[in-house]
């Protein structure tokens, strides 16, 4: 019971990742993904601009 390690325990250290070799097609759907993202983030902006379709919510009522 009288053990001289106090605290939380250090985590492991992760073993550093491998390069990856990616063959034309790997390349190509990469390269697709990021074109998309990228076009989905150029969307949210304009509609952002323009203003929200949601307006303010629920409206609550004078009454109590």
């Amino acid at each position: 019971m009288s053990s001289k390690q106090g605290g939380k325990a250090k985590p492991l250290k992760a073993p550093k990742a491998e390069k990856k070799e990616y063959d034309e097609t790997d390349l190509a759907n990469i390269q697709k993904k990021k074109d998309e993202e990228k076009a989905l983030k150029e969307l949210k902006a304009k509609a952002s601009q323009k203003g929200s379709f949601g307006g303010a919510g629920l409206k609550k009522s004078g009454k109590k």
